[in-house]
C-alpha cells in the first residue's frame, strides 16, 4: 500500500504542478481517481500499520515495513513511470547500491539492538580470580 500511495501522490503531485502552471488537470476524472486513490491507500496503511503494532513488537514492524516500502516503491516507480530508462548505468548502480546499504544498515540495526545486555537485563560483572581467566559473578 506504501509504494502505491507514493505513486498516486507523485501523480497527483504532478497535476497540481502543470494546474499552477495554468494547465487545469483537475477537470480530468483521471486525477480525481488518483487523489481518491491516495486517500484510499493512506487510510488502508495506517489501518494495517495499527494493527501489526498492536499485533507485534514495535522493533519487528518498523524495520520490516521500512525495508518492504521501500523495495516496492522502487519497484513500482521502475514500472509505472520507467524511472531507469532515462538513467545511465552509473546513475542505476548509485541507486541500486544506496539501496542495499539501507537494507544492510536497517538488518544491522535490527540485530545489535540489544548487544551489551544479558538476559536478565543486567549487565555482567566480570571479576578476575586469576591471571589471565574471566569469570561471572552474579
Amino acid at each position: 500500500m506504501g509504494s502505491l500511495t507514493v505513486m498516486g501522490v507523485k501523480a497527483v503531485g504532478i497535476a497540481l504542478k502543470l494546474s499552477f502552471g495554468g494547465m487545469n488537470q483537475f477537470k480530468y476524472f483521471e486525477t480525481w481517481i488518483f487523489t481518491i486513490i491516495v486517500i484510499f491507500c493512506c487510510l488502508l496503511q495506517i489501518n494495517y500499520l495499527n494493527k501489526a503494532l498492536d499485533t507485534c513488537n514495535t522493533a519487528v514492524v518498523c524495520p520490516v515495513y521500512y525495508v518492504m516500502f521501500t523495495t516496492f516503491t522502487i519497484i513500482a516507480s521502475i514500472i509505472m513511470f520507467k524511472d531507469w530508462n532515462s538513467q545511465g548505468g552509473t546513475e542505476i548502480t548509485t541507486e541500486l547500491c544506496g539501496f542495499i546499504t539501507i537494507l544492510a544498515g536497517t538488518f544491522l540495526l535490527h540485530k545489535t539492538k540489544d548487544m551489551g545486555k544479558s538476559s536478565s537485563g543486567r549487565l555482567p560483572v566480570y571479576t578476575s580470580l586469576e591471571p589471565n581467566t574471566v569469570s561471572e559473578s552474579r
